[in-house]
């Protein structure tokens, strides 16, 4: 029987403050206030004063409300049945649904022993073509998404989580629009892919502190599937509203704050949720995908600083496109080598030639003329972009490798893009550019442009030449270069003495 207090020390912003005994950090208590019953949970302990937060909000609370602990931490039942439904931060149903006790398991565990885990030999498909070829998804691969507000990162997850090759989805959505959560519900249903997928959603009106239990709900629940031998792909959006809502509670805390006003910890608190990315021996795994928004396109703001130090790999989302400058999956060496033995040279034969794009779009910009290679490289790039890079491509990988193919073939000769002659024996394509020179391309320009330049040179002599005609039948001569040299050197004297040069 848990003791109940009914004295309430303290109410400051969304924390109240209690004189108790026996309690443990992050333990559940139950609030009995006028206007019902709310959970908070412990999120301080000073001596005697243990400090809750409370997930309701403060209002209403008086100083003389019930407070009763419940002896454990968050928890989460699991099972089946969790397929297909909806809940908030708390774990409760949002899609009124039936709440589901059975099974309970305590959140916020620690991480698998490394022991235990097998080297990453497996990939996730996605269909997106700028993750399949140039930076795979590996199972167990812990990868950011690094975007800055208004790029549609919630679009890349929902097609994600409908098209990845993986046996259960689970979204986690901290500080979300409704209108996002609406978009992820309602897109799933439409395509009949939410009877694999468990949704954790905590919305911007939610109670802050559950924003910071929507990722352990989520890996808690995901680790019990792939103990279950299920391969589980973990959605997090948006992980610096998580680390937000870590800053608003050590604030309240009066904690002494770290860079930019984040807690000192958070580094531990971002890492001990990566780390349960795992691959478990003869059972199933835990991939992680998190979007992490950067304040101002900041990359070196705190939470994507600290994030890039724990994943294996991050991918930058800009202008709506993945970029493949800055992109990289630090695991994609262990698969990339398996799915097709063209998957490495098309993937580095096409960023080469993308990075040689570049290159010349800042010279066009410079105003340089551009070459009949210059010209190719433009010509790739924009079908690189078009065709490659835009989010709304959907093709497998094995589709996307052959349409790299056609781009380079498309663009240049076998012998421009430094493929070994193996590889272009075996995949280029038929009637594909078997080229001219890389100088080919400008040939009709040059050769317009020296018709025109002879063309005026004729004008000219003919000029010339009815200027001499007309000059001898008048009988004057033309002046020789002797003459016209001292004429010259007459009219410079002429001007000494007119100006007093001695």
């Amino acid at each position: 029987m848990r003791k109940v207090y009914n004295r309430i020390l303290q109410i400051a912003g969304d924390v109240i403050t209690v004189e108790a005994r026996d309690v443990g950090n992050q333990e559940l208590a139950e609030i009995t206030t006028a206007r019902g019953k709310s959970l908070a949970q412990v999120i301080r302990l000073d001596g005697d004063q243990v400090y809750l937060q409370v997930f309701a909000g403060s209002r209403g609370i008086s100083t003389g409300d019930e407070v009763r602990f419940l002896g454990h931490r968050m928890e989460v039942s699991f099972s089946d049945d969790l397929l297909g439904r909806i809940f908030n931060g708390s774990g409760v149903p949002r899609d009124n649904g039936p709440s589901l006790a059975e099974n309970v398991i305590e959140i916020g565990g620690p991480s698998v022993n490394p022991a235990k885990r097998i080297i990453p030999n497996r990939m996730v498909r996605t269909g997106i073509p700028m993750i399949d070829v140039f930076n795979s998804l590996v199972v167990s691969q812990k990868l950011p998404i690094f975007s800055v507000a208004g790029e549609p990162y919630n679009e890349v997850l929902a097609r994600i989580a409908l098209q990845a090759e993986v046996d259960i989805i689970i979204l986690g959505g901290m500080g979300l629009k409704y209108d996002d959560y609406l978009y992820f519900r309602d897109t799933l249903e439409a395509a009949g892919a939410l009877s694999r997928a468990i949704f954790f959603v905590h919305t911007a009106s939610d109670p802050t502190v559950e924003c910071t239990m929507v990722p352990d709900m989520c890996l808690a629940v995901a680790e019990q599937f792939a103990i279950k031998g299920k391969d589980v792909l973990v959605l997090l959006t948006d992980m610096t509203n998580f680390a937000d809502s870590l800053k608003e509670i050590a604030i309240t805390m009066e904690q002494i704050p770290s860079n930019r006003g984040y807690p000192g910890d958070l580094y531990s608190q971002l890492a001990v949720r990566y780390e349960k990315a795992v691959d478990f021996e003869g059972a199933g795994s835990i991939t992680i995908l998190a979007v992490t928004t950067m304040p101002g396109d900041d990359v070196t703001h705190p939470v994507p600083d600290n994030t890039g130090y724990i994943t294996e790999g991050q991918l930058y989302l800009k202008n709506g496109r993945i970029e493949p400058f800055g992109s990289l999956s630090r695991l994609k060496q262990q698969v990339n080598k398996e799915t097709r033995e063209d998957h490495r040279t098309v993937m580095n034969s096409m960023i080469q030639l993308y990075a040689d794009y570049k290159e010349t779009k800042e010279k066009e910009a410079m105003g340089f003329q551009m070459s009949g290679w210059d010209r190719k490289l433009l010509k790739y790039g924009d079908e690189f972009e078009n065709k490659m890079m835009d989010l709304s491509v959907n093709i497998p990988l094995e589709k996307a490798l052959d349409l790299g193919w056609e781009i380079m073939a498309d663009c240049f000769t076998p012998q421009e893009t430094g493929i070994k002659t193996e590889m272009i024996e075996k995949f280029w394509p038929q009637g594909g550019n078997e080229g001219k020179d890389v100088s080919d391309l400008g040939d009709d320009a040059e050769e317009a442009g020296a018709a025109a330049v002879n063309d005026v040179l004729e004008i000219d002599s003919d000029q010339v030449g009815d200027e001499v005609v007309e000059e001898a039948l008048s009988g004057d001569s033309v002046p020789g270069p002797e003459e016209a040299a001292d004429k010259e050197s007459m009219e410079l004297r002429r001007g000494e003495e007119v100006v007093g040069i001695p």
